[in-house]
């Protein structure tokens, strides 16, 4: 005779099946036994142990398939609420439990940090009930957000791995290459911080403009610093959440920044995030650069004020929709002009022989592990329907400020 345990733990597996099966009727007949407890009340503390090992085993096979802290909380929401985000992140807390910090990647701990991600509860046991109080939700509705993201997390495909899982990760050294990174980005953020911060379009320009020479020369020097000391670096993959409304051209906007910083960008609709593949410190520059632009397109889309339409409707999403498509596409002409330029430049200068291999080379690695991870692409169009939108966004790219592949003398 199976133990309340087992009996619980066969019951969530069948949920698992009638869900997948669409059948509605074994579906219901299973929730109602996690909610009431196999045995009755006695029962309850075994459901709730066996629900939560469950989550946590899913949670550690997810971060196997390559998926990441927020990640998992992100598809959560988007799948299905905000309580379901609070509750994988209250799941992702319980499973870091059994790692060493020193073992767990430092971006891993970067996103950890800003989910908040803590063990607030004292008994495992007693965690629905008193995430249930903290939520204002009885017990069947804590059951089923349980069981939405145990069949999520259960369902889950597996991705590229862009890091070492938790439990893996070992201190590494820093290198005078990395010092050099984090100097130089150190200073662009703060420019573009201020830049951000700032009423005055003109302060804008300054700040942006000085981090944008910043950049585009620390790519060059790079470079010619990993070839010269020898080090052997490959491309990298970062993934960068894409968020509603109008995720289209945000990812349109964030696929020219990437090529501008000799890197390629995929997106996944239904996760919502874009695969980013290229050199750790030309990853790091796309991020920041795409966040700078979209924070400008932005500003420049909330001032620009939409009419209505002569049947008196409102043309505000259709307006925003075109704003940032026409934006992105008219940052994507001006990247591409600059970075015609730059090649010119390069082509010209005394040191072209040295670092112009070297950059071909890294041009030629970023593409062939793109190739790699994604053989096979479907292209995503966006519709344009509203003109005023369209014009209004790329006059305000042509007022934007770029800091990727700027036309500078290298050092």
């Amino acid at each position: 005779m199976p133990t309340q345990r087992q009996l619980a733990e066969q019951i969530i597996n069948q949920a698992m099946f009638a869900r997948q099966h669409d059948d509605a009727a074994e579906f219901d007949d299973c929730l109602r036994l996690l909610i009431t407890g196999p045995g009755g009340a006695a029962g309850l503390q075994v459901v709730n142990r066996a629900l939560l090992t469950y989550l946590l085993r899913e949670v550690e096979q997810a971060w196997r398939h390559g998926w990441q802290p927020a990640e998992l909380v992100r598809v959560a929401r988007r799948e299905h609420a905000a309580r379901h985000g609070r509750l994988m992140i209250d799941v992702i807390a319980a499973q870091m439990r059994g790692y060493a910090a020193a073992t767990v990647d430092p971006r891993w701990q970067s996103q950890l940090t800003s989910l908040d991600a803590t063990v607030w509860w004292e008994h495992d046991d007693h965690y629905p009930a008193v995430w249930g109080e903290r939520q204002c939700l009885d017990r069947s509705a804590v059951i089923a957000i349980m069981i939405d993201i145990c069949y999520l997390l259960a369902t889950l495909p597996p991705i590229e791995q862009v890091g070492p899982v938790p439990g893996t990760a070992r201190p590494t050294r820093a290198t005078p290459s990395a010092d050099l990174d984090q100097r130089v980005l150190d200073r662009v953020r703060a420019l573009l911080a201020k830049a951000e911060s700032t009423d005055f379009p003109e302060e804008a320009e300054a700040f942006t403009a000085k981090a944008q020479e910043l950049m585009a020369r620390h790519r060059i020097d790079h470079a010619l610093l990993i070839a010269a000391t020898g080090e052997r670096e490959q491309p990298n993959t970062r993934r960068v959440g894409i968020d509603n409304p109008y995720e289209a051209p945000k990812t349109l906007l964030l696929q020219v920044v990437a090529e501008a910083n000799s890197c390629r960008a995929v997106w996944s609709k239904r996760f919502g995030f874009s695969s980013v593949v290229g050199f750790p410190a030309d990853l790091e520059s796309t991020e920041l650069l795409f966040t700078s632009l979209l924070v400008q397109a932005t500003r420049a889309m909330t001032q620009a004020k939409p009419s209505t339409d002569r049947y008196g409707r409102n043309t505000t999403r259709s307006f925003r929709q075109s704003f940032l498509t026409a934006y992105a596409s008219r940052i994507g002409e001006r990247l591409e002009a600059a970075a015609g330029g730059v090649d010119q430049e390069l082509a010209e200068s005394a040191q072209a022989a040295q670092f112009l291999p070297v950059l071909a080379a890294r041009d030629d690695a970023v593409r062939d592990v793109f190739d790699q991870q994604f053989p096979e692409l479907t292209q995503q169009t966006t519709t344009i329907n509203n003109r005023a939108g369209w014009a209004s966004g790329r006059a305000a790219a042509d007022q934007a400020s770029l800091h990727g592949r700027a036309s500078v003398t290298p050092r």
